[in-house]
């Protein structure tokens, strides 16, 4: 079974969208992102920290693509379906934080739905597009729906779960080796109890 990820975006403003846009920053991401440009997977993970950290140290262990596909792929607001290695620059950033990411902007329905086509088209029909993003809303859920069918799932731990808690279980699932379970977007109960917290972790004893 192949598999290939979708990942919704980090948010393109805040604290941590200033510190990289700030053209005195000196740390190593920022001279890149100002200069020649850096991966949008690292710059996103710079941005949301956490949750898009957790989410492509997840993808990057758990993706089968098939022959010709990417296995990972970063929603965008303007660009589509982007390899998580697709380098950006500050002036790309700053036209991603012109566009929102809404069903009603045609900016980014448009080139989230050619390229989810495209995607589509060629991935063999023993394939899972797991979602790992937002279930409870419309933006990404629905659209790609219609283009994936039953072979869009989500992680089932995602029902319930914050960002943040997301983020954390991720990355305890790639330390552990751990894959989460996929259930089909279609049809599904997206919204449900909050589950447990998760258990601080243990820190080695020196």
């Amino acid at each position: 079974m192949f598999r290939i990820f979708l990942l919704s975006p980090a948010r393109l403003s805040g604290r941590r969208a200033d510190i990289l846009a700030n053209p005195k920053a000196s740390f190593d991401l920022a001279v890149r992102v100002r200069n020649e440009g850096a991966p949008i997977g690292e710059v996103f993970s710079f941005l949301s920290g956490l949750y898009f950290r957790g989410k492509l140290a997840y993808a990057r262990h758990f993706e089968r693509p098939c022959e010709g596909t990417c296995g990972i792929l970063v929603i965008t607001s303007n660009r589509g379906l982007l390899s998580p290695d697709t380098i950006v620059t500050s002036e790309d950033l700053r036209l991603l934080n012109r566009v929102d990411i809404d069903c009603a902007e045609k900016r980014f329905t448009r080139p989230r739905r050619e390229t989810a086509m495209q995607l589509a088209q060629i991935l063999p029909d023993e394939s899972d597009v797991v979602l790992l993003g937002s279930i409870g809303t419309k933006k990404y859920a629905e659209p790609l729906t219609e283009i994936f069918q039953q072979r869009l799932h989500f992680p089932s731990d995602f029902i319930g779960r914050g960002d943040m808690s997301r983020g954390g279980l991720l990355l305890r699932c790639v330390e552990s080796n751990n894959e989460l379970n996929y259930i089909p977007l279609v049809g599904a109960v997206r919204h449900g109890k909050r589950p447990p917290k998760l258990e601080p972790k243990r820190r080695a004893l020196m």
